[in-house]
Formats: structure tokens, sequence, C-alpha cells
């Protein structure tokens, strides 16, 4: 058994002081706090300055595209990013595309991470989640404007904790994206949604994605929904929950067409530094905050990232309360994959992980460029 205390502890009710947990393995036996001086008087406890939080949910990783560390050079924009991913692809051996998948799981393990949403296009990382310690909940991505089956996704059906999903609103065509979003399978969905100016702008006839289509001879029969948030609304069933991924240019019109439609949660996955890195763009947290949404953090992927470090994810969302920006990584990520019995929140009976973050701004409870994540089961 573990005794283990902290200055601050975030529960289910909220943060709390002077906690006082004790632990056999990775299971929290007890939750208490302890009182003034009574530290002082047990043996073998385990101090921890800062805060204690569950291991964190990273609820938006590409695992696979971990080879592309480094490869494409930042702030070119999406359309230069999304042609360096083609340039670069081709030039990783299996061998360098496993190893840098394996360091990346590491890499999150280490980072304080107990579950991701990971998307697969193929099946390359697959061993890589089979061996470790972290769970995976894995989404077969679909994409295409020329893909008229869903064939290769379904090809990966048969791993563990994996479900098909499209891509986004703006590359699969009308029948297979509707054919996806309705079948019987009630798994989440995970969808790219408005990263970009263009994703609205194509709807509108016009902008570097309306263009890039043009010039590839690529047709568009979704367009006559007017914008991704009424395709959304239009394609999904209501009771079907959803993770909207990115949302850097999401308006009020698109959050009332979302949440006037879905009965089911809907989760709203932030990527700050992927988006920093490929456009420089930035999530509104004040305007998904004033309604109210489930809000989560992705560390999207090595592509388009430096790192999967979620608490660097959670520093780049700003000024966000933190007892709401560790709900963020924990519970609410935890809930988005189905996985909100187990993790994402410290409580009696629970294997859920637990972490320690230093360098806390006490005064106005916020996190600082001073603060650090320390995993401790």
């Amino acid at each position: 058994m573990r005794r283990i205390a902290s200055h601050l502890a975030l529960l289910p009710t909220g943060i709390v002081d002077r906690p006082l947990l004790t632990l056999d393995g990775r299971r929290i036996v007890s939750i208490g706090r302890y009182g003034d001086g009574e530290l002082d008087r047990m043996e073998g406890i385990e101090f921890y300055a800062g805060i204690l939080i569950p291991g964190m949910v990273d609820a938006h990783c590409h695992l696979e595209l971990s080879y592309l560390r480094g490869a494409i050079a930042p702030g070119g924009g999406f359309a230069a990013f999304a042609a360096g991913m083609a340039r670069e692809r081709g030039r990783f051996s299996d061998v360098e595309r496993f190893e840098a998948m394996r360091r990346a799981d590491r890499e999150l393990w280490e980072g304080g991470i107990d579950a991701v949403g990971d998307i697969a296009n193929g099946g390359t990382s697959f061993a890589v989640k089979a061996a470790s310690r972290i769970r995976y909940r894995t989404f077969a991505e679909v994409f295409g404007l020329r893909t008229a089956s869903t064939e290769q996704a379904a090809a990966l059906l048969g791993n563990p904790a994996t479900s098909a999903t499209p891509h986004s609103t703006y590359s699969l065509q009308d029948d297979i994206f509707k054919s996806i979003c309705r079948d019987g399978n009630r798994a989440p969905l995970s969808i790219h949604f408005m990263e970009t100016p263009a994703e609205q702008e194509l709807y509108d006839g016009h902008g570097a994605l309306h263009d890039w289509y043009l010039t590839q001879g690529f047709e568009c029969d979704f367009l006559h929904y007017g914008s991704p948030a009424e395709r959304v609304a239009a394609s999904v069933p209501r009771d079907r929950s959803v993770l909207l991924i990115h949302c850097c240019c999401v308006g009020q019109r698109d959050i009332d067409i979302i949440m006037e439609h879905f009965t089911a949660p809907v989760y709203w996955v932030l990527c700050p530094r992927s988006n920093g890195y490929i456009s420089g763009l930035a999530p509104d947290t004040g305007l998904l905050r004033r309604n109210g949404l489930n809000v989560c953090v992705g560390t999207d992927s090595l592509a388009s990232n430096s790192s999967l470090s979620m608490l660097d994810e959670m520093k780049a969302l700003g000024d966000v309360p933190l007892d709401e920006l560790l709900t963020w990584a924990t519970r609410n990520g935890a809930a988005a994959l189905g996985m909100g019995d187990s993790l994402g929140s410290i409580e009696e009976g629970r294997e859920c992980g637990l972490c320690a973050i230093s360098g806390i701004d006490y005064a106005n409870m916020r996190l600082t460029e001073a603060s650090r994540l320390q995993r401790i089961a």
C-alpha cells in the first residue's frame, strides 16, 4: 500500500485541499484529508507538491503518424501541411514507422495519459496498442471524395474497441457519409470539424478548399446542406454521440445547430498546439465555455506537434480556470471515449492512474509555464 498526499486534488466534486489517498498498485483504496500537522506524525507518506489528478485522456491522436515528427515545417497553413504529408509519407520504412509509434506510446504514458482516442487509416498501429499500458479507443477513419466503400475501414473493425467514422464534413460524398453515421453500431463518431475557414467557404462556393477541389476535378454532392454543422445535424442520428475535432472556426450558429439536434452527448475536442503548428488558428474557448459545452483535449499527432504532452496542450488553451481545464483533460475525455465508468476521475475502487502537477499559481488557480507533471501510478 502507498499513502499519497499533496496540496490539492481534483475529485468529482471539484478541487479539494489536503488530500490523502491510499493506493494498492493503481487501485485507489481510500480518499481522505489530512489535518494540520498530521503528516508529520505519519510514516511512509509520499508528498507531492501541487495538485493530484487522475490519469489524463487524450481524446484525439493519430499514433500511426508518429514517424512524421519534424518532417513537415510548421506555419505553412492547411494546404501546405496536406502537401507535406503526401510528400513525406513514402520516405520512411515499416521499421521506422513501428519504432516511432512505440516511442510515441511511451511518451503518452510517461506524460500521464491513461487512454487515447486514436485515428487509424490502416492496421500499422494495432500491434503497438495491443502491447501498451494505455487504453486505446480506435476510430477507423474513412475519407476521400472518390471513396465509394468502407471496405478499408471494415478490415480494421476486428481489432479491440474499434469502429468506423467519417473523416470530416468535406472529404466524403453524401451516401457514404450518411451510411457510416447511420449504421447500427452505436459507438461514438469522431469527425474533424471546422478546423479552418476553408470548410465553411467550400459550402459557400469559394475559398482554398473549393479552388483545390476544382483543380483536381472533384465534385461535391453535399454542398446543399449549407454548412458543416447542418450536414452533421442532417446525417448523424440525434441519439448517437459524436466527438467534433479541432473546432477552431466554430461560431454560435454552429453550436446552436448542433446542440438543438443532438440528444446524445456532443464532445468538442481541442488540439490547440496542432492548430498553432499548422495554421496559427486557435479555438474560442470563451465561446465554448459560455455555452456550457463538453470540452475535451487532444494532441493530434507528431506530424503536426512537437510532442504529445497533454500538459502543454492545457497550457496552450489560455486563461481557463484550473478545475475546468483539468476536467476537460480527464473526466470529459473519458466520457467521450465511453470509459467514464472506470477512468477520468479519482474515486475509491478505480484504477484511474494518478499524476501530480506542480508549479501551480495558487492565487489565481491557473497553470503556469513552470507547471510540470509527474506520473505517480
